[in-house]
């Protein structure tokens, strides 16, 4: 190979890579570290593409679950035919109390600070997420994310995750849902973050229930299942906290629903309600 062929395969290489970062830049709004994670993915798709001379490549590959549903809350797109608005909760100031644990609790949508320790790490707890296409019953790991699986419950037990859609949905990769406050949906939180607890690398796998977030430290509500290898693929920067353990269909169902832009269903994919069982 010429010394002016390689340099110009190089040059391409570069000019590739350079259109995949301002493609990913533009398209998504990202936050901290995570621009990175997802320009990496991309990038590594554009040098190991094999074709060093073509005028365009389409990177493809996947966001992370974290990427907001829309570009911006400015957008001039139309409203998600599919996806309704959930409706208010009330707003709790100050300390936030541990709810009851029969669910009796009014429905909160807002808190003024995170949650204190309400379970015990030592029980075993259990989620049925009754969603319009069926039940999925999760098994929460309080051992290895006891914070995080009591954020769940809690929320949960506040009634927070009741009468919110699945807002997005990517097939091969996770479905998504959790927020009750977002304009657009996919950008709301429940006015707090919680630390980080990260799995081992490899330790996603289909069915799997990790938290979204905007970076390091930022979990709030959103969460989503893993439906695909993409999803578990994933780096492990996602607090891992449940499992899946009946109804994988009813996920695998909603995962093949038909969306628009934005990866928003077109029909509206609600979740009910969250029921905690202790065992």
């Amino acid at each position: 190979m010429s010394t002016d062929k390689r340099a110009r395969q190089k040059e391409n290489r570069a000019n590739r890579v350079a259109a995949a970062e301002a493609r990913v830049r533009s398209r998504f709004i990202t936050y901290g570290g995570l621009a990175a994670v997802i320009i990496a993915a991309i990038v590594g798709i554009v040098l190991l593409s094999g074709d060093d001379d073509p005028e365009t490549v389409d990177p493809g590959g996947q966001p992370d679950p974290s990427t907001p549903l829309i570009e911006s809350t400015t957008t001039t797109e139309p409203p998600l035919p599919g996806v309704s608005a959930p409706p208010a909760g009330i707003t709790l100031d100050g300390d936030t109390p541990c709810p009851a644990a029969d669910g009796s609790s009014e429905r909160v949508t807002s808190f003024a600070s995170a949650p204190p320790m309400c379970i015990d790490a030592a029980v075993t707890y259990t989620a049925v997420v009754d969603t319009t296409y069926g039940e999925i019953t999760m098994d929460l790991d309080a051992s290895k994310a006891p914070t995080i699986a009591n954020n769940f419950v809690v929320l949960a037990r506040y009634g927070y995750y009741d009468d919110t859609p699945f807002h997005r949905i990517i097939p091969g990769f996770v479905i998504q849902g959790g927020d009750a406050v977002g304009s657009p949906l996919g950008t709301g939180d429940p006015g707090y973050s919680v630390a980080d607890e990260l799995p081992e690398e490899g330790e996603y796998i289909v069915g799997s229930v990790a938290m979204a977030n905007s970076g390091p430290d930022t979990n709030g509500s959103q969460f989503f299942v893993i439906t695909g290898d993409n999803g578990v693929g994933l780096p492990p920067l996602y607090s891992l906290f449940a499992t899946v353990t009946e109804g994988l269909d009813v996920v695998l169902e909603i995962e093949g629903t038909e969306t628009t832009f934005g990866d928003a269903p077109v029909d509206n994919i609600i979740i009910n309600s969250v029921t905690i069982t202790e065992s």
